[in-house]
């Protein structure tokens, strides 16, 4: 699902956020990337997420060259392969749940009375349908992450992205995000979580750990079924 291949990414100022990373994720993976702040994790997941572009490398997503799109393709893979979950919820207070959930299939030109149908299908599925007219100062943070993930997952995704999707909530609410990410890789859906929360690495089967911008170690697996494919150790 995703291939990184000698990947570097540098900013002004000489800043090295990543240095020759090779890797790839696969259907069904449920990874998590861990390591020290500054150490490249959200960078690694911008470029995963064809929101930045490398300095040197090859990012491949479904077996496309990213490089090789323009900004519309680049959108329009957005909208049809990647589901995005963050630690702050970016939920529209003045929008109901549902609409803010029918809002992650607005730029994939689902017409609105469809995506209105599966907003509702998607909440339902994450135990939400109770709450569809809310808004979401009416929620508690775990029912709002919720939230956030049926709109990363309503155009049903075969990535999904996480940038510390936990950090915001308690230990119970946190295990209810986490099951629910690892119920979507079981189904087949390649998920990738950053997290400095050791405890929830350790819940999932894939860990890559990074450090200054260059893999620390070796892939570490949890289960026969999932490969190792990184190039590890530092370069």
């Amino acid at each position: 699902m995703v291939e990184c291949l000698d990947v570097s990414r540098h900013y002004p100022g000489d800043v090295q956020a990543l240095r020759g990373i090779t890797l790839t994720v696969g259907a069904g993976d449920f990874t998590a990337i861990v390591g020290p702040s500054g150490s490249g994790k959200t960078t690694l997941l911008q470029l995963m997420g064809t929101l930045d572009r490398p300095t040197a490398g090859t990012v491949r997503i479904a077996g496309t060259d990213v490089a090789t799109l323009r900004d519309r393709a680049l959108s329009r893979m957005r909208a049809h392969t990647i589901g995005f979950v963050f630690q702050q919820f970016h939920l529209s207070a003045m929008m109901s749940v549902r609409d803010n959930v029918a809002e992650g299939l607005l730029y994939a030109g689902v017409r609105h009375r469809e995506r209105q149908r599966r907003a509702v299908e998607a909440l339902d599925r994450l135990g939400l349908g109770h709450r569809l007219t809310h808004r979401p100062h009416m929620l508690s943070g775990g029912e709002r992450q919720r939230v956030a993930i049926a709109r990363a997952i309503v155009g049903n995704p075969s990535l999904v992205l996480a940038d510390e999707p936990t950090g915001n909530l308690d230990t119970d609410n946190g295990r209810i995000v986490i099951e629910i990410l690892r119920d979507l890789a079981a189904e087949g859906t390649a998920v990738v979580v950053i997290t400095h929360d050791h405890e929830v690495a350790a819940a999932m089967d894939r860990r890559i750990s990074l450090r200054d911008g260059l893999l620390d170690q070796a892939d570490s697996t949890r289960g026969a079924h999932h490969a190792t494919d990184v190039d590890g150790g530092r370069r």
